[in-house]
């Protein structure tokens, strides 16, 4: 491995000539001219995109007329950004490099926007922003500006996986994207605005999980312009000593470059990625010749530049180059104010335009001819549209896993444990495009099954002991860590480079992620709907398991099922909902979301035992259509009067299923005048209208399930409220009735938690004696029973600390 460098001994807080811990100039006169010109370049056109509408090459005067009404974008990151990227596009020609570029502060676009246009990428995508003085007018108009793009790196930016709208998930996606991608660097910018988050702070131990013989590299660039949008950052305070340290401690190799002279620090970025991109290169060249995976300090760099570097330094007496006030917008009111449109003026013409752009508004042949071409540029890299790269998984065919379910409700198996059966052979089938992520709960969720082909990945430590039984392997495909932050991000990067993966975690911390589901949820939206040249990404799998409802041990922390409240919120192109009842459709919902494209699918299903409904070609109906009558536990259709029930029981979640059944054969054991439909709900989407959800039921098939009249018990796995959000808009609204989780639990029992929210088959009974008009009264003496049930039951739960036997041990008795 290359030796760690000797510590620099400067102080890098202030500016001025470049100071490097990687020493030389190694670009001619003659280079640094060319390359610092292109950064102009870069820069003008960040200015313009922020400002400028008309005269877009300043070849009259700039009038106020010329500048956007609105002024939106950000400023202050985009001259270091570019920085990066122009002196990585010199090392992608010079080595012809596999690279991409990952984008970590929020704002940062018009530092990606403007190499992708002069590369030529955006001219091509988009003709109408072509390579001239009308084409460049139009790329600036178009930024944060109504029906154009905004000012993220957004899914309309070539070359982009991840756009930053929320910060701290760049770094976490940048290793997703270099897992099975062996010749690929991804070079990842860190704001140091978004080295503040939690998900990227843990994401920095990324780099234990990179195996340098089948994975590509990271290279992280943490950029250091000392401000957040009012107030000085955390790394940019701190001793340079104490920074170093710091990244030391991560396991890093950190190398720093700090100033604001441009002809110094081209030379010093010139150096230290040359260092850096050799170093990367001899870590993976010992590594895949001598085929042992060992963990190395890969190299990171720190890069400090003003905010705002290069802009006005001084707005009305303020300082705004290197200070928050050049974060957004440094000028606002350029239209009234002629002092401030006249500052706007001189900076856009800092740059020379009339040396950068001929005539026609195009690049100059000798500035053009210094980025990669082809797929070579990292805005035009197929990788970052991974649909383009995607191959489909080759599936094992799901229905050998099947449970044999002689008899519905007779037998009892760990629904997750078939699962992992299938998920086991998925990965064996696809051995370079196909990893599973989880919060060390890979065993808790019981899906061990998958250690039989590929253990944990780890590179750190190992100890004698770890040999027995903990499932550790540098050629590791199962991702374990406890930051489900990091896991998702990097399953996120995974995907959208064009690879296959499935995320699994418990019920109630998948709030973890919720920030990061509803990014990507919206990527998926933006791509689906506005961007066709992206190809369809393989569909993000969640399965939330250890559910609400066996969380008697662990307590009210761990209880919560409000992960679809969420989901339903996200845009209904892209996300699903899928709680299958038993193992049997649990399996034909996954091999379904494993082979679909651009979704958020979520899963829901219980590791414990429970009771088994449905054989495998039940089960394959029932999860086709997504909602249905199971007949077997039903009893209107009785052949001589019409189908009408006198109730509707229905149902959503494992443990709710068998309440409901249970509460359904109370109900026909004490009333067999009583005519029952039983409805299991496995796609709870299946309960909007299809005008507002594609997997949605039309109001005639609904009314038709559940008649436009009948009173309708609907025993559901999550909060209650959820299904009269769903439904609100059907048939009589008001005749549905709804239990489920009311945030009431402890360390419970499985049926006193049930008893306490109400889902239980005892108020399941009572609900229909309530709500079957012809019952009520009549029902008198078995309503008193139902409630000297759960009195009973409660008490033995107290005094034994276990439901009773013939409770734990229900059967279906028809």
């Amino acid at each position: 491995m290359v030796a760690t460098p000797p510590k620099p001994t400067f102080d890098i807080s202030a500016f001025g000539k470049a100071k490097a811990t990687v020493d030389g100039s190694p670009l001619s006169p003659e280079e640094l001219r060319k390359i610092d010109a292109y950064w102009r370049a870069c820069n003008y056109l960040a200015v313009g995109m922020i400002y400028l509408r008309g005269n877009p090459l300043l070849k009259e005067p700039l009038k106020p007329e010329h500048v956007k009404n609105r002024l939106l974008g950000h400023w202050g990151s985009d001259p270091g950004m570019s920085l990066a990227y122009i002196h990585l596009n010199r090392l992608i020609k010079k080595y012809d490099l596999n690279m991409i570029f990952v984008t970590g502060p929020g704002h940062g676009a018009p530092a990606i926007l403007a190499p992708a246009y002069l590369e030529g990428t955006y001219s091509e995508i988009y003709p109408d922003k072509s390579e001239d003085e009308e084409g460049l007018q139009k790329f600036f108009l178009q930024f944060s500006y109504p029906g154009g793009i905004g000012s993220h790196c957004t899914p309309e930016t070539p070359g982009s996986i991840h756009e930053g709208g929320e910060l701290g998930y760049s770094l976490s996606h940048a290793y997703g994207a270099a897992f099975d991608n062996p010749d690929l660097i991804v070079t990842a910018i860190v704001g140091d605005g978004e080295a503040e988050t939690g998900p990227l702070a843990t994401a920095w131990h990324s780099n234990k999980f990179i195996n340098p013989i089948r994975d590509g590299a990271v290279l992280p660039i943490l950029h250091l312009n000392g401000y957040k949008i009012a107030n000085p950052t955390i790394l940019a305070r701190i001793s340079h000593e104490e920074l170093q340290k710091l990244f030391e401690g991560y396991g890093y190799t950190p190398y720093f470059v700090a100033g604001d002279d441009p002809e110094t620090m081209h030379q010093a970025m010139t150096a230290t990625l040359e260092h850096c991109i050799k170093e990367i290169r001899e870590i993976q060249q010992e590594a895949r010749a001598s085929g042992v995976a060992t963990r190395p300090r890969w190299p990171m760099i720190v890069l400090r530049s003003p905010k705002g570097w290069t802009g006005p330094k001084e707005v009305d007496g303020h300082k705004t180059e290197g200070f928050w006030r050049s974060h957004q917008v440094p000028m606002s009111d350029v239209h009234k104010n002629p002092a401030h449109l006249k500052i706007l003026e001189d900076w856009l013409k800092s740059y020379k335009p009339e040396e950068l752009f001929d005539d026609q508004g195009k690049l100059i042949p000798e500035l053009k001819e210094l980025a990669p071409t082809g797929h070579r540029r990292m805005s035009a890299n197929p990788i970052t549209n991974g649909g383009q790269v995607r191959k489909q998984l080759r599936m094992p065919d799901f229905k050998k896993y099947a449970v044999d379910v002689p008899k519905p409700a007779s037998v009892e198996t760990e629904t997750t444990k078939h699962l992992g059966y299938l998920l086991r052979d998925v990965m064996r089938q696809n051995m370079t495009s196909f990893r599973v992520f989880g919060p060390d709960e890979t065993a808790s969720n019981r899906l061990t099954a998958i250690y039989e082909v590929s253990k944990k990945m780890w590179l750190a430590e190992f100890l004698p002991e770890d040999l027995d039984g903990s499932e550790l392997s540098p050629e590791g495909r199962v991702m374990e860590m406890l930051s489900e932050h990091t896991l998702e991000g990097w399953l996120e990067g995974y995907l959208l480079t064009g690879r296959h993966g499935f995320f699994h975690t418990y019920e109630a911390f998948s709030h973890v992620i919720d920030s990061m589901f509803n990014q990507h949820a919206k990527w998926l939206h933006i791509s689906k709907r506005h961007v066709p040249w992206r190809a369809p990404i393989s569909s993000l799998n969640i399965l939330l398991s250890s559910t609400v409802w066996r969380q008697d041990h662990n307590g009210f922390s761990h209880q919560d099922p409000g992960f679809l409240d969420l989901v339903t919120n996200k845009s209904p192109l892209v996300t699903r909902m899928y709680l299958p009842p038993d193992a049997n459709c649990l399996l034909a919902i996954a091999d379904r979301c494993l082979r679909s494209t651009d979704c958020v699918n979520v899963i829901v299903a219980d590791k414990q035992k429970h009771l088994q409904y449905l054989n495998m070609k039940e089960a394959i109906k029932h999860c086709a259509k997504g909602i249905g009558i199971w007949e077997w536990a039903s009893n209107d259709d009785c052949g001589k009067e019409p189908d009408v029930p006198d109730v509707v029981i229905a149902c959503c979640g494992d443990v709710p299923t068998k309440e409901a059944l249970a509460a359904t054969a109370i109900l026909r054991e004490e009333f067999p005048e009583l005519k029952i439909r039983f409805i299991n709900v496995v796609d709870l989407f299946k309960l909007m209208p299809d005008t507002e959800h594609p997997q949605g039921l039309s109001d005639t098939d609904f009314d038709t399930l559940f008649t436009p009249d009948k009173p309708i018990i609907f025993n559901f796995h999550g909060y209650p409220w959820l299904i009269h959000k769903l439904t609100y808009r059907r048939t009589n609204q008001h005749r549905i009735h709804v239990r489920g989780y009311k945030e009431r639990g402890n360390i419970n029992t499985p049926l006193e938690l049930a008893i306490d929210n109400q889902i239980d088959r005892f108020n399941l009974v009572i609900d229909a004696i309530d709500r079957v008009p012809k019952l009520r009264s009549a029902a008198a003496y078995v309503k008193e029973r139902m409630k000297n049930e759960i009195l009973d039951n409660l008490n033995y739960a107290y005094e034994h600390g276990i439901d009773k036997e013939e409770m734990r041990d229900w059967k279906w008795p028809y």
